[in-house]
């Protein structure tokens, strides 16, 4: 894991309202404060990503997600609580005062309590983070800094060093309302 100085510095650029590049599960993620909208307006303009798909957001515990999730919803808190921290994002009743940059289109928002020691470093320091893939729409997800610098240069507030966990694809996305699984694991 990334030493206590670079967990530092990333937290305090997210603070600063700035993006930051960090080791996921899977892949490099592109993080800021999901209540920044500059920001998050910002990682998706980088990304090229359409607005309407919405974000995840990632949390080191449970708590961290007051403020976003109705958790008086229906759906089944028991089966979620069990997967985390862990590398399942489940997609859950967002509350009313949740922004459309996080939910886009959606009703519910894409949310992970984590497992990966970096993610869970840096939530301690900034609460939850945003969090989607480093790379451009339609390039495949960096694996490493050297890629992460390859897609986006100069443009990042900071690229926290790191290893990505040992999934070979994106954490899996599942429903928690419907049941359905948005996105398989391996």
């Amino acid at each position: 894991m990334a030493g206590n100085w670079h967990i530092r510095q990333a937290a305090l650029a997210v603070r600063r309202g700035g993006i930051i590049a960090y080791p996921t599960e899977a892949v490099y993620g592109l993080g800021c404060n999901p209540w920044g909208a500059d920001a998050v307006y910002r990682i998706l303009s980088l990304k090229r990503r359409d607005p309407d798909k919405g974000l995840i957001v990632v949390a080191a515990e449970i708590g961290q997600l007051d403020g976003l999730v109705d958790f008086s919803g229906d759906f089944d808190v028991a089966a979620v609580t069990a997967s985390w921290p862990g590398p399942v994002t489940w997609i859950l009743p967002a509350l009313a005062q949740v922004p459309y940059w996080l939910i886009g289109s959606h009703r519910g928002i894409a949310v992970r309590v984590s497992n990966h020691p970096a993610i869970r470093a840096l939530c301690l320091k900034t609460g939850p983070l945003v969090s989607t893939s480093a790379n451009p729409a339609g390039a495949a997800p960096a694996r490493s800094c050297a890629r992460v610098r390859c897609y986006f240069g100069n443009r990042l507030d900071y690229i926290l060093p790191g290893r990505v966990g040992q999934l070979c694809v994106p954490t899996e996305i599942r429903n928690a309302v419907t049941g359905a699984r948005i996105r398989a694991a391996g």
